[in-house]
């Protein structure tokens, strides 16, 4: 048989079994007392009888999605700090659109002026450099798919476990997955010159408290980036517009929002923030300072707290895992509570310092059951148990916790947080 023979051959048994596939769908479809084709015996639906409106110049969610939303807990009383919790169950892949992103906001939400707002560099430098937002949107773009995570992100967990009954998105909401892209940092502090004795980088944002975090040099000059874009589309006024500093991998704190100012110094500054609200106090009962780099950690994100098996039967068991080193390269997946784990499958392709979405196939045959996943990196971290990280940090230390979580499954197929 020529090649052209084997073609057509090949032509005619896919026709063929289109064709029969067709057949056998629409014999599914309806039941055998039906003579006539099942579309002209089904109703027209609505929004086939009249024509649809216009569309927006901005795009907005289906008023049927009204319920996929954040999380928020607002001010109070002299306290101004507020958290957004990104909905977790309520997404798919590793990107979070960006009206779901979570924040967390020291002095409150603020939306800054582009064409009056300036970026600082001084300090150790050979010379101090000042950029408008239009000077930096001429440099090249570099950046890519990114998580950013909050170093209380699931502190419940680390602080009172058995307290509450709390859902996925509480406890893992401060977590996000996006695109970032804007300005090489280590390109603008290479065209300002670094001097002798160069070590570390103050960042100071523009809001109402003045936020600060110093930051070692070496880690600014590997893939921070003064983010400008996320998502495709200019900042939002939550994610830091117009301009951030975006260092993937670290503590959300550090990728100071609405970035004013970069000094370059010789030291840590040793700010407020630094000193009481993101230092850990280990196990021994000493605070350790600049413990920036967020762990190798995982979820499953369903089944997960809050959310209901309707019957028996088979399910994809789906998470996320990420890593502030690297990539992730494996997830396992319990069923009993840690006895025995099964390879997940990694939804490529996996990015460094970014999300990672992992799967497994399960049948659920009406017992009760505890689902664990953990994660490890690229560089040899495996996620620890809670007793394991335990023995690092001290009790009541709510940051950086990134232990193994158990989600509870009883008899009627209710998923509760158990520790």
């Amino acid at each position: 048989m020529t090649k052209i023979e084997e073609l057509k051959q090949k032509e005619t048994g896919r026709r063929h079994f289109i064709k029969s596939g067709a057949t056998f769908l629409t014999a599914i479809s309806a039941p055998a007392a039906v003579t006539a084709p099942l579309a002209s015996a089904a109703p027209l639906p609505d929004s086939m009888l009249k024509s649809g409106g216009n569309a927006d110049a901005y795009g907005s969610p289906s008023i049927y999605e009204k319920d996929v939303k954040r999380l928020v807990t607002q001010q109070n009383g002299m306290s101004t700090l507020t958290y957004t919790y990104a909905p977790l169950h309520q997404q798919k892949g590793t990107i979070t659109p960006s009206g779901l992103h979570f924040s967390v906001h020291h002095s409150g939400l603020t939306d800054i002026d582009p064409d009056t707002h300036t970026l600082y560099i001084h300090g150790l430098t050979e010379k101090a450099l000042k950029f408008s937002v239009s000077d930096l949107l001429r440099y090249p773009m570099v950046g890519g798919h990114k998580f950013l995570e909050c170093s209380g992100n699931t502190w419940p967990q680390a602080v009172f476990p058995n307290a509450e009954q709390k859902t996925l998105q509480e406890l893992y909401g401060l977590i996000s997955g996006s695109e970032w892209y804007g300005v090489s940092l280590r390109r603008l502090l290479e065209e300002a010159g670094l001097k002798p004795g160069a070590k570390w980088v103050i960042a100071e944002g523009s809001d109402a408290g003045s936020l600060a975090r110093s930051i070692p040099l070496e880690r600014i000059m590997d893939d921070a980036i003064i983010a400008l874009y996320q998502n495709g589309e200019r900042l939002r006024p939550s994610q830091g517009y117009p301009m951030r500093l975006f260092m993937p991998g670290l503590e959300g704190n550090v990728s100071v929002k609405w970035l004013r100012r970069l000094e370059i110094s010789d030291r840590p500054a040793y700010t407020q923030n630094e000193n009481r609200s993101y230092a850990d106090t280990l196990g021994d009962g000493q605070l350790q300072n600049f413990s920036l780099y967020m762990g190798v950690k995982s979820v499953i994100t369903h089944p997960s707290s809050g959310q209901q098996l309707p019957d028996k039967g088979y399910y994809e068991i789906s998470g996320l895992a990420w890593s502030g080193f690297g990539k992730v390269n494996a997830v396992e997946v319990s069923v009993d509570g840690g006895q025995t784990w099964q390879q997940a499958k990694l939804e490529g392709p996996v990015h460094s310092k970014s999300m990672t979405r992992f799967s497994l196939p399960w049948k659920w045959t009406g017992g009760s059951v505890e689902l664990q996943s953990r994660a490890m990196d690229d560089f040899g971290n495996i996620q620890p148990t809670h007793k394991e990280w335990r023995k690092s940090f001290y009790q009541g230390s709510p940051k950086h916790y990134n232990a193994i979580q158990t989600w509870y499954i009883d008899q009627q197929g209710g998923v509760n947080n158990a520790f």
